[in-house]
């Protein structure tokens, strides 16, 4: 199976840069709509023949456009939501918070996943969760499925399930709001990733960590 996982369109809290994970969250910024109704033409060369979105309103949104153009319904699913930032909800991301949210979700795919958000879920709850509407998807039988999610929900999701990229590798890489990872396979034979916001991946990526509204760890204050 090919997947699609898309980020939401901008929100209010991505341009004020806090940490807003909770149900059902936001609507979108006036380029957030402009960037759900970009999507049908930008993925014009995907036969997608489902469409997912989480249980926040800002994925609803971001897929009603594509689902309209290919006739699809949305099915929504609590499990591809965001990771629960718990204490730190609505807290600056750029703040120590931030911190501590994002070095929580990245000791998850390196293995740490009994770890858990300050009030808020463990790596193994949001991998098993996700990883239920991914096996759902696949059950279907259908070449390409499209699972309009988040930002942080992917880059863990994928890092820790692909074969071909790590956490190193996703942690440098923050998603643009709609951008896409590409990957194939299922859930028996495992995933590859094949492409990262348009960019070809062939192999592990290295860089600097970044933080939860995709600027360097190192520019938000730390412990």
């Amino acid at each position: 199976m090919r997947l699609l996982l898309v980020r939401h369109g901008q929100t209010p809290s991505n341009v004020d840069f806090l940490l807003d994970t909770a149900v059902p969250g936001p609507g979108l910024t006036a380029l957030g709509e402009r960037q759900a109704a970009a999507l049908p033409a930008a993925l014009a060369d995907e036969d997608i023949e489902a469409l997912y979105a989480s249980t926040l309103i800002r994925t609803q949104l971001t897929a009603a456009p594509l689902a309209a153009a290919r006739g699809l319904d949305i099915v929504v699913r609590d499990g591809i939501r965001e990771v629960s930032a718990g204490d730190l909800e609505m807290l600056d991301g750029h703040s120590e918070a931030g911190w501590t949210y994002m070095e929580t979700i990245f000791a998850w795919p390196a293995g740490d996943t009994e770890l858990r958000m300050p009030g808020g879920e463990s790596g193994a709850e949001v991998l098993a969760r996700y990883d239920a509407v991914v096996a759902e998807a696949a059950a279907l039988g259908v070449g390409t499925v499209a699972l309009v999610s988040h930002g942080a929900a992917i880059r863990l999701w994928a890092s820790a399930r692909a074969d071909n990229i790590d956490i190193d590798f996703a942690a440098a890489r923050p998603l643009d709001n709609t951008g896409v990872v590409v990957l194939e396979g299922s859930p028996a034979d495992g995933w590859k990733v094949l492409s990262w916001e348009g960019a070809v991946v062939d192999s592990a990526g290295r860089g600097p960590q970044s933080g939860p509204a995709g600027r360097p760890l190192d520019e938000v204050e730390q412990p």
